[in-house]
């Protein structure tokens, strides 16, 4: 199918917080309460609609390992967007969030957008952060926040869908560079009019050679 943009998402955050049960909960819409640990990165993908365009998601998946960290970092140059999350039912996850967020902003480019996400809202008898506490933090650091669960489903489609309209919108402004697939944003071929096929063409050639070389 095709699709105006292509934007690439990673998801980061401490082993268990359920980075990939919320990447299936929103490609597949099901649970998987048993899931292997993440080795290195795992990928999805989803077609959503922002403003009438059709817009390709592709999303991946990070171990949260501090053994994966290095592979994980590779990762979030080329992302125009981060989910940042932890589980609301353990403090350590949370207390981890500054590591995680200096290391995004390190390595990635200054205008990606990221979602803070406290996850496993379902459990809240067993809550160990406070709503407000992730607030705070999301407040502090310029981010979006949302509690989810990836169980439910509550809250998933609207932090993936949510962190795609501050892109989109940011693309509006003229902030990304559209052109530099660095940015984790492609035109697709349902957009460029101006010219049909030219810029796919050298695109997909450049980031083939661009692969090469990393």
């Amino acid at each position: 199918m095709s699709y105006a943009y292509l934007f690439k998402y990673i998801i980061i955050g401490d082993t268990g917080v359920g980075k990939s049960c919320l990447l299936l909960q929103f490609t597949d819409k099901r649970f998987q309460p048993v899931h292997d640990l993440t080795i290195g990165v795992e990928f999805g993908a989803r077609m959503i609609t922002i403003d009438s365009k059709q817009i390709k998601l592709q999303i991946w998946d990070t171990a949260g390992q501090e053994a994966f960290r290095s592979i994980t970092r590779s990762y979030y140059r080329g992302a125009a967007g981060a989910l940042l999350v932890y589980d609301i039912t353990r403090r350590e996850t949370f207390n981890h969030l500054t590591t995680w967020l200096e290391d995004a902003r390190q390595h990635s480019n200054s205008n990606m957008v990221i979602m803070l996400i406290g996850n496993k809202s379902d459990l809240d008898n067993r809550r160990e952060v406070r709503r407000e506490e992730g607030e705070a933090f999301a407040r502090e650091h310029g981010l979006v926040f949302m509690e989810t669960s990836a169980k439910t489903a509550a809250n998933v489609e609207e932090a993936f869908i949510n962190t795609a309209k501050e892109i989109y919108e940011k693309i509006q402004e003229g902030v990304f560079d559209i052109n530099n697939e660095a940015n984790g944003i492609k035109i697709g071929p349902q957009h460029s009019p101006t010219s049909p096929g030219g810029l796919a063409g050298t695109g997909g050639q450049g980031s083939a050679q661009g692969g090469g070389c990393c």
